[in-house]
């Protein structure tokens, strides 16, 4: 048995990692599990199922928002060295976020390493308003971008996938996408494999469990919500062939590791594929709206499944014989705040309250001069 030193995962889930490179199952798929593998290069779909059904994509989004931000850097709109200002809009987003105050400034740069390795929600709206002028704008660029790159049936409502009506991908989709920023910017590739972030106050692993744990991994993006339940898109490139899958649905974070690793092992090791992606015709059950899976992720018995896929100490069991232990800490990137861009932090409610109160005291006079006082 292997223990790795990944940390720092959702707020519900306990922190820790355990590879037993074994093969056993987990704890059981949601009532659908789309998912798809492609070959990067030649476009060859290795396998897929219920890949046209449409999905809350969650965190996925913020693929699509990194994107857009390359697409931007590559027209000269900005620079990786670009500031990016944290608005009161983007301080006030839900987590899972960096809870940076409002008017710190990021480089372009560590945005995107924050909105890849930490998943901030906070940095996706202000990375939305420095490309786009406003998160609404943004989002229009995300879903011209959508239909112009072939992700057919795929629309956005905000940039950090956050739970929203309207909000819906598929997994046939994601793999467009994953291709398209394969194939369109390796200059950028190196943002997707970071095992960790440091922004000079607190330190955060990277939540795709692939990184440096399965050979040859190095990307990309994982999502959570509980309409979704655990996704992720990864990638893997070994002796020269890069093949990208994507998992939707998994029951937990375990699940989605595994069922990401075994599809992999198989797109680097296998001969064929079925067909192309551009060509796969749309199949099986698509609907007009995101399926809701939130009953069977979050419920009590669910929670309790998950739970029980720990060590006594508490570490996260992985059961795949293609993920191995780190066996070192984590290597960390800065991402901080550019320095001296973030406004001090406001006084404690307390001394705020008693600040107050002073305020409206009402004030004395002062006593009147006595004019007879002789000077000494």
């Amino acid at each position: 048995m292997f223990t790795s030193s990944f940390r720092s995962f959702t707020a519900f889930l306990m922190t820790g990692v355990l590879a037993t490179g074994s093969v056993v199952a987990g704890a059981g798929p949601a009532s659908a599990n789309p998912h798809i593998l492609v070959d990067v290069a030649s476009g060859q779909v290795i396998e897929h199922e219920e890949a046209f059904r449409k999905w809350y994509p969650a965190s996925l989004t913020k693929l699509m928002t990194a994107y857009v931000t390359f697409r931007a850097l590559k027209a000269g709109k900005l620079s990786l060295q670009s500031p990016v200002t944290m608005s009161p809009k983007a301080a006030n987003a839900a987590p899972s976020k960096t809870f940076f105050r409002a008017g710190a400034q990021v480089t372009v740069d560590n945005s995107l390493k924050l909105l890849l390795v930490k998943s901030a929600n906070d940095i996706a709206v202000a990375l939305a308003e420095a490309v786009g002028g406003s998160q609404d704008a943004f989002v229009g660029m995300m879903n011209a971008e959508a239909a112009r790159i072939g992700m057919s049936d795929t629309h956005f409502v905000n940039p950090n996938g956050l739970p929203a009506k309207g909000q819906y991908t598929t997994a046939r989709d994601l793999a467009v996408l994953a291709v398209t920023i394969k194939r369109e910017f390796p200059e950028y590739a190196s943002y997707f494999a970071l095992e960790g972030v440091d922004t000079g106050k607190k330190t955060y692993g990277n939540y795709n469990m692939l990184i440096g744990r399965f050979d040859g991994a190095d990307g990309m993006k994982t999502g959570f919500i509980c309409a979704s339940g655990f996704n992720q898109v990864s990638s893997a490139t070994r002796n020269g062939r890069t093949v990208v899958s994507v998992v939707l649905g998994a029951e937990s974070l375990a699940g989605r590791t595994e069922r990401s690793a075994d599809l992999l092992q198989k797109g680097l090791t296998a001969q064929k594929g079925v067909g192309t992606l551009a060509k796969l015709a749309p199949y099986g059950e698509q609907g007009t709206q995101a399926v809701d899976i939130s009953n069977e992720i979050c419920n009590p018995q669910a929670a309790k499944v998950r739970s029980e896929g720990r060590d006594d100490a508490g570490r996260m069991i992985i059961k795949s014989p293609f993920v191995h232990e780190l066996g070192r800490d984590p290597v960390y990137s800065f991402a901080g705040v550019i320095p001296g861009t973030e406004p001090p932090p406001p006084p404690p409610a307390d001394k705020k309250k008693k600040a107050d109160k002073d305020q409206k005291k009402p004030v004395k006079k002062p006593a009147a001069e006595n004019t007879s006082a002789k000077a000494n």
